[in-house]
């Protein structure tokens, strides 16, 4: 009888902080939404929405990771629930780092509002980029819902698709500045939006990287994508 209170109460103890790490992404993905739309309206108070929300993100991620630890050291578990463990604090580190890149982007988009002169430059690829990210960041989530390791290869696929969109942003700049020199701070602004979009879609990554490690118990951030594959579908 006493081991099956002590299990229960682990068990309450887990969902406790799951709950807390999903509730945390959700934060991530709400500001995510919440920059690219105020980029779409240069909209600055959403961006200041979206600023303010920093504080909040990083309580969580102390709270949710002291949590871990207190986990850790009253239950000792071991093998998968320890991965879990692990997981979820590696992963909140991944959450509030896409936070920081949500809020360059508000930060960012506020300096071209301001500045007025970048505002009719062309960025279908920024805003693909950032359909992309949010799409891969929910899909990331939601993988580790379910400790879905087929769904967590899918994203890593998904994440050079971000990448071809940031280069090709890139490489179509230098003809605007050229045209018109007084966008460059703006130009430059809008790289840095882009390189946060791509950011985002490397924390989505290590989230389902993240997967593959409880499920299978192999760390494989810095194996190659057929190997990745390869151990996110054996049996």
């Amino acid at each position: 009888m006493p081991d099956k209170h002590i299990s229960s109460r682990f068990d309450a103890d887990l969902e406790h902080l799951s709950s807390r790490f999903f509730e945390m992404g959700g934060l991530v993905e709400s500001q995510l939404a919440d920059a690219m739309e105020a980029l779409r309206r240069f909209d600055l108070d959403l961006i200041e929405k979206v600023v303010d929300e920093e504080h909040r993100l990083n309580s969580m991620e102390v709270e949710i990771d002291a949590e871990c630890g207190n986990i850790i050291a009253r239950r000792q578990p071991t093998a998968s629930d320890l991965r879990r463990l692990m997981a979820i604090s590696k992963g909140i580190t991944n959450l509030e780092r896409a936070g920081d890149e949500a809020r360059k982007i508000a930060k960012r988009t506020r300096r071209i509002a301001n500045d007025g002169a970048g505002r009719n430059v062309d960025i279908a690829e920024i805003r693909l980029s950032g359909q992309m990210a949010a799409t891969i960041f929910h899909d990331a989530l939601a993988a580790f819902a379910r400790l879905d390791t087929v769904e967590a290869a899918r994203i890593m696929r998904e994440d050079e698709a971000i990448d071809d969109q940031y280069r090709a942003f890139v490489r179509k700049l230098p003809t605007y500045m050229a045209g018109n020199p007084r966008i460059i701070a703006s130009a430059l602004d809008y790289v840095s939006i882009a390189s946060a979009i791509e950011r985002i879609g490397d924390h989505a990554k290590n989230l389902a990287e993240l997967v593959i490690y409880v499920v299978k118990g192999k760390d494989v951030r810095h194996v190659s994508r057929e190997r990745l594959e390869r151990e996110a579908l054996d049996d």
